[in-house]
């Protein structure tokens, strides 16, 4: 299997971009959603996370648990909410949401993932450590990944829109 580096998938939610953008851009909201993430610590106040903010990630599958530390890197009301993950200080992934509104109440909302383990120090190990921890390997993250994106995007649309249309 030939790994991948990037991953995405999108939905179609019947709510207005700038409160799809709201709950995305809250750190404090992603365990609603997550098959992974279960808990999250946020520096800074409540509501959308700015530019710059730091937050820590407690994610869990089965019964593995470990922890990732982020910083938002984009953060345009409306837009697009991104944040970098590092492990141990080396880069692991950037994972953010893109929002384009496509009608006065409806939003696609795509969920996208970059894999950020290679050509730089450290990204073996980093591998290594996704093994172990999460019991994935490299190969397989993405694929792991895709399953919970669309996961996350039907809660998503579930919590703001009382159902989900895929694309």
């Amino acid at each position: 299997m030939e790994r991948e580096w990037v991953a995405e998938e999108s939905v179609l939610v019947d709510a207005a971009a700038g409160a799809v953008w709201e709950a995305v851009a809250d750190p404090r909201r992603m365990p609603e959603w997550s098959p992974e993430l279960f808990a999250v610590r946020v520096r800074g106040g409540r509501g959308p996370a700015g530019e710059g903010t730091r937050f820590v990630g407690f994610n869990r599958i089965g019964w593995r648990v470990w922890f990732t530390t982020c910083e938002v890197t984009a953060s345009v009301p409306g837009e697009v909410f991104a944040f970098r993950v590092s492990s141990f200080g080396i880069p692991v992934a950037l994972w953010g949401y893109r929002v384009e509104a496509v009608g006065e109440n409806s939003t696609r909302l795509t969920e996208y993932w970059h894999d950020l383990r290679r050509d730089q120090r450290g990204a073996g190990f980093v591998s290594l450590l996704g093994r172990v921890f999460t019991g994935v390997p490299a190969e397989r993250r993405a694929e792991v990944n895709r399953r919970g994106m669309r996961r996350t995007l039907e809660r998503i649309a579930a919590a703001l829109s009382g159902g989900v249309t895929t694309e």
